[in-house]
């Protein structure tokens, strides 16, 4: 069954469903980075010790990518999501059982590797539930998600952990998930809801390729261009995903609920970068502006507007540490979503998804070697500002990088801007 044999509030229905399981995604990737303060004192944690987890789920993230694509593809979306959902949500309730680091190690690597399902899932989803004309602003709604799963993760996770406690927090994050899988089997029933790869967007495909796949795109520039700026970049992303509630605990001493408003403040302005990232590149090529100088013009922009991070460590309230921090993340979206839109212009429609995956897996493990190094500096206690300071300076190297493999843009397989890509964060 396609989405034209779908009835409009069943359609409406599964969107609001998918939409759903990426907020769902992200709050289960953040419980630990919320309650850190809380989970270090009572486990006796350092912060070596939270970079190597973190270092962990984006490692299982990061190898995950290259499989779960395929398996959307074998299962179809019907069984892929409740598949999916379900995984990742008993690897959230198996870290209310774990004691020991070692555990805790296992159940990070499980978490990742299994939410590794979610952009694929997704992606897929979106093209099986939508016509065409719809669908880009299913992808936003999509890729918006993440910000609001990262908006509502430190409103609501500190106060289900002040009144159970922090284990059971896990636990009752992970029953959401499971109930999400069987209202999702419900809400099908009686549908194939089947998504070929041919008629999904190129992004759908980022997770699907196999090594044997990826050869022919790793002798390319462009696809290096590509992957060592999505290091640069999403290793500051991941840095504040995971160390930003530590990072207002250690400098303003805000911790459970105080912390809430501040983080939530912060990834709204993720959302809002995302947003005016691609809308504004958008409006600048439907009137007519080169390709070459709207990327890299907006990318430029948002490079600049990331260096001033380091200020937040000099910050004498928190407001200002907020709003420094808000432009951050804005900036990076709208750096990410046009570094993504690049690979729509320069690559050939065939290679979109190979390199789209490569993209993604570089960006974790980028997101795995910031985690690490962010703990092994704390813990020698040099504070954020080697780290912020990296950050600073991290999408310029990145745009720099582009500039040298990539001189001037020039778009293949029809005019800029006709073909979209969602970050895959």
């Amino acid at each position: 069954m396609t989405y034209a044999e779908l009835s409009t509030a069943r359609r409406w229905l599964l969107f609001a469903l998918v939409i759903t399981a990426g907020i769902l995604n992200l709050v289960d990737r953040q419980i630990i980075a919320v309650l850190k303060p809380v989970i270090s004192k009572d486990l006796g944690w350092t912060d070596n010790d939270y970079g190597t987890l973190a270092a962990w789920f984006q490692g299982g993230a990061a190898v995950a990518f290259l499989f779960t694509g395929w398996i959307a593809d074998k299962l179809g979306v019907k069984w892929a999501n409740p598949l999916g959902v379900a995984a990742w949500s008993i690897a959230a309730m198996l870290h209310g059982w774990a004691q020991s680091t070692v555990q805790f190690v296992m159940v990070r690597v499980a978490l990742g590797a299994t939410e590794a399902m979610g952009t694929p899932v997704g992606i897929k989803s979106i093209a099986a539930i939508l016509p065409p004309a719809l669908r880009s602003s299913g992808y936003g709604a999509m890729n918006a998600a993440n910000s609001i799963g990262a908006i509502l993760a430190p409103l609501a996770i500190p106060l289900v952990a002040l009144s159970f406690g922090w284990r059971a927090t896990f636990v009752a994050a992970g029953m959401v998930g499971i109930l999400w899988a069987g209202i999702w089997l419900v809400a099908t029933r009686g549908l194939s809801l089947g998504a070929p790869a041919r008629t999904a967007p190129v992004a759908a495909e980022s997770a699907a390729a196999t090594p044997d796949r990826y050869g022919p795109i790793l002798t390319e520039r462009r696809t290096w261009a590509i992957a060592v700026a999505k290091v640069l970049s999403d290793a500051t992303w991941w840095l504040m995903l995971f160390w930003l509630p530590d990072f207002f605990n250690r400098e303003f001493g805000l911790s459970g609920v105080a912390l809430g408003v501040p983080l939530a403040i912060a990834y709204s302005g993720a959302a809002a970068g995302s947003l005016l990232g691609g809308g504004i590149s958008t409006r600048l090529l439907q009137r007519g502006y080169g390709v070459n100088a709207v990327r890299k013009g907006i990318m430029l922009c948002a490079a600049l507007l990331v260096l001033p991070v380091p200020v937040a460590l000099t910050a004498h309230s928190y407001p200002l540490a907020i709003a420094i921090i808000a432009l951050t993340l804005a900036a990076h979206q709208a750096f990410s979503t046009n570094l993504f839109a690049l690979i729509a212009d320069v690559v050939p429609q065939e290679k979109v998804g190979r390199v789209t995956a490569f993209g993604a897996f570089s960006g974790n493990i980028g997101g795995l070697v910031i985690a690490k190094v962010a703990g092994l500096v704390l813990s020698a206690g040099l504070g954020y500002l080697p780290l912020f300071g990296f950050a600073a300076i991290s999408y310029l190297l990145a745009i720099g990088w582009i500039q040298l493999l990539v001189p001037v843009i020039r778009t293949v397989d029809g005019p800029p801007g006709a073909r979209e890509i969602v970050p895959a964060h």
